[in-house]
């Protein structure tokens, strides 16, 4: 029985348009959120994580805009509907938690309503005092102590993680079908990022809704994703299910970020880095964006672009290494500057 997908991007590209040219942030990204499952999109900063989230809820704006691809929810291509039909899915269907919570907040409006405006925006039919029920109840459900009095506080009189929490009673108050979190645990201290992150699997699962996850912590990913996209300058590099892709990591960038990961027991004078920058946008390399920084790089490497290739039933790669072209590169990589010492 094939699993239902909420959401389905099919080769979306997003650019910006500037006065030195264009700026692919998106480049033609294929991507499936089934129903009931956690999705993590990861990759460094400036990879087009953001970007991706922003086309899907219509976000992007001048110079920005979607250039190509389909982005299909419900049998509807949200690319093609005006900005008021875009408003009854956002919210309703799709909602987006932001990165920074203090800044995502107005910060001269009580935070209980805030979250009441979002409901009674989406549904005009209901009462102000219906909604502000719904709202301390959906503060409960978030594990926001004494509901009644946070209502009436101000986003500075929270803290961090409380905010997040408001943020997240924001996002589901609709009870949407999906939902986005760019970075939802940023700033937190490790003790409240595992309490979102619980927090977030738990809704999922008594909801039955799909998450979205923006991220480049890969530990994040390891604790409550199912499935693992890998996207570097715009691309997707590699798709996996989550034990997979840590099990048989087959990019080289992929294998950068975890090697990336400090762990109990090395040496913790040296702290693996994957040398170099990510490429301009404005200028990507003729073929692989990721050749410039990579270990077994080829001349074809830096001539043509792999394809995204199915490596495994469910795990596909965009490397000719991957593919088991040019083998005997992975036995003989290319010498960097793979360590830095701290």
């Amino acid at each position: 029985m094939s699993e239902e997908i909420v959401l389905e991007i099919k080769g979306l590209s997003s650019s910006f348009f500037t006065d030195h040219g264009e700026a692919v942030a998106v480049n033609d990204v294929d991507l499936k959120i089934p129903r009931g499952k956690i999705v993590g999109l990861v990759g460094e900063s400036g990879c087009g994580k953001s970007m991706t989230a922003k086309s899907v809820m219509g976000l992007l704006k001048y110079p920005g805009r979607i250039v190509k691809g389909e982005i299909l929810m419900g049998g509807r291509d949200l690319t093609k509907m005006s900005d008021k039909e875009l408003r009854t899915v956002c919210g309703n269907d799709i909602s987006m938690i932001f990165q920074e919570p203090m800044t995502s907040l107005n910060p001269v409006l009580k935070v209980g309503r805030q979250v009441q405006e979002a409901l009674l925006v989406h549904d005009r039919t209901m009462d102000k005092g219906k909604a502000k029920e719904q709202v301390i109840d959906m503060f409960k459900k978030v594990g926001i102590p004494e509901a009644e009095k946070r209502y009436n506080c101000y986003p500075h009189e929270l803290s961090g993680g409380l905010r997040q929490r408001v943020m997240i009673a924001m996002a589901m108050v609709c009870k949407p079908r999906l939902l986005i979190a760019d970075e939802p645990t940023t700033a937190l201290d490790v003790t409240i990022e595992a309490q979102i992150l619980r927090l977030m699997k738990q809704l999922c699962r008594e909801n039955d809704m799909s998450v979205l996850i923006i991220t480049h912590n890969l530990g994040v990913v390891a604790e409550i994703c199912d499935d693992i996209y890998v996207m570097y300058a715009g691309r997707i590099m590699e798709h996996a299910p989550v034990f997979e892709l840590f099990d048989d990591t087959r990019h080289p960038y992929t294998r950068g970020l975890l090697m990336s990961i400090p762990r109990i027991g090395n040496n913790p004078e040296f702290l693996h880095t994957i040398p170099g920058v990510v490429p301009n946008l404005l200028h990507l390399p003729k073929g692989c964006p990721f050749s410039n920084r990579c270990e077994y790089v080829t001349d074809r490497c830096k001539e043509q672009l792999p394809e995204l290739l199915q490596v495994g039933s469910e795990h596909s790669c965009r490397c000719f290494l991957a593919s088991g072209e040019a083998a005997e590169q992975a036995e003989n990589p290319k010498e960097t500057e793979g360590s830095v010492r701290v």
